[in-house]
């Protein structure tokens, strides 16, 4: 995630890049099957009850490493096969940098495969997105469901004299669409200036929708409760003062939100299509809204929350949750995984993991590395970023994580 850099730090960037590439060779395979418990170390503050079904994360060893950039969150299509955005950095020779302000693009590519260990990653593409009013467009929410690829962006502010890293959140604009799997594109209708969520796209303005992406349901969206597909997004409301500097950016946030809509091509890029969760009634139930105005968090934990994605465990009928507190965006940051047995809550703190990384982000589960009876998944993420243009000299830890695509096996330690 590196929106603010010189060609020099970019040269440097890619330098440190290229200890991630597409290649089994990079797959670790331990001598001796340990694996290591995460120690949960939750803030005294943590408003999350600890959960009694599932309790913690342990990791193998086992892991692989794909690409030369970040923000991959790989969406699994019924053909088999998975899809995924990515950005800032190089796959298979192509370039693209969310960061160029007019010049920005974003990238895609096709997964093929059912190892995560030997993944081949091929038709990698870029797409132009233009931020305009703001400094930097990037990926968010993706989805593919009976063929058709949506793919969202949003847009980041830069804060002039900061050394940090893009600290302001701008609005989530819309969705493109392929219905042949990223040949061609129909782009948004929708520009930063007049995004889906009719967000405030000036400086400093609040963002609820921010940075969302799809729960992912397994294959063409199978497990869905009710074939609507469902976005969580990290925000902040006008209610919360600071509780850091920054308040809400790409990576960290007060709140998180969830909405839903029924998936189509004319209904994804239509804000009247959806319906936002607006918190609950007097019997505890969900209510529903479509009326933005009247969204409410999901949850809050101020100065703690950020990028945030879902993942339905089949096998234990369990939503796994995985947020990112991102410290000042260019600190060690840490992560941790929820669950629940409903979208809507309530939600149960699974593992804290400071440091995770050391600075591990955009964290999910992709379903297709789910195994059969719930208890193996593969952590996706990318890794310590500012190495390369702050020398910051965070650790891989787990090793294995760096700046490319990262899929790591965690065993899920769950109750029986």
């Amino acid at each position: 995630m590196n929106a603010c850099m010189t060609p020099h730090r970019i040269f440097l960037l890619v330098v440190f890049a290229m200890y991630c590439v597409s290649s089994i060779d990079w797959s670790q395979e331990p001598r001796e099957k340990v694996s290591r418990i995460w120690s949960s170390e939750p803030p005294a503050d943590t408003p999350f009850i600890q959960s009694r079904e599932i309790t913690g994360l342990a990791f193998t060893g086992r892991y692989a490493n794909y690409g030369a950039a970040d923000t991959w969150y790989p969406t699994w299509a019924g053909n088999g096969n998975l899809y995924s955005p990515w950005t800032d950095g190089k796959v298979n020779g192509v370039e693209a940098a969310s960061w160029k302000g007019p010049k920005a693009t974003t990238g895609y590519v096709t997964i093929l495969g059912d190892d995560p260990l030997h993944l081949s990653l091929v038709d990698a593409a870029s797409y132009p997105d233009d931020p305009t009013p703001c400094g930097g467009r990037y990926p968010s929410g993706s989805l593919i469901y009976k063929g058709i690829w949506y793919y969202g962006t949003y847009c980041l502010y830069q804060t002039p004299g900061k050394n940090l890293n893009w600290d302001i959140l701008g609005p989530f604009v819309g969705f493109r669409y392929s219905s042949d799997y990223g040949k061609t594109w129909h782009g948004t209708t929708h520009t930063p200036a007049h995004p889906l969520f009719s967000e405030s796209a000036q400086i400093g303005g609040k963002i609820k929708m921010g940075v969302p992406h799809f729960v992912d349901f397994g294959r063409n969206m199978q497990n869905s409760p009710d074939g609507k597909a469902y976005l969580v997004a990290q925000g902040s409301s006008d209610a919360i003062a600071p509780a850091r500097e920054p308040d809400l950016s790409w990576i960290t946030a007060n709140q998180v939100y969830l909405a839903r809509v029924k998936p189509s091509i004319r209904n994804m890029d239509r804000a009247g299509a959806y319906e936002f969760f607006g918190g609950y009634n007097l019997k505890g139930q969900a209510i529903w809204t479509k009326d933005f105005r009247r969204i409410q968090p999901l949850l809050t934990w101020k100065g703690r929350m950020g990028n945030v994605a879902v993942t339905y465990d089949a096998p234990l009928k369990k939503y796994l949750m995985a947020v990112t507190d991102g410290g000042n965006t260019v600190s060690k940051f840490n992560t941790f995984i929820l669950e629940s047995s409903y979208l809507t809550g309530p939600w149960a703190l699974v593992t804290y993991m400071r440091n995770f990384g050391e600075q591990g982000y955009f964290v999910n589960f992709p379903s297709k590395f789910i195994s059969a009876d719930g208890r193996t998944a593969w952590l996706s993420y990318s890794a310590n970023f500012t190495n390369s243009y702050l020398h910051t000299g965070y650790k891989s830890d787990p090793v294995g994580g760096g700046y490319c695509w990262t899929l790591q096996e965690a065993l899920v330690e769950a109750r029986k």
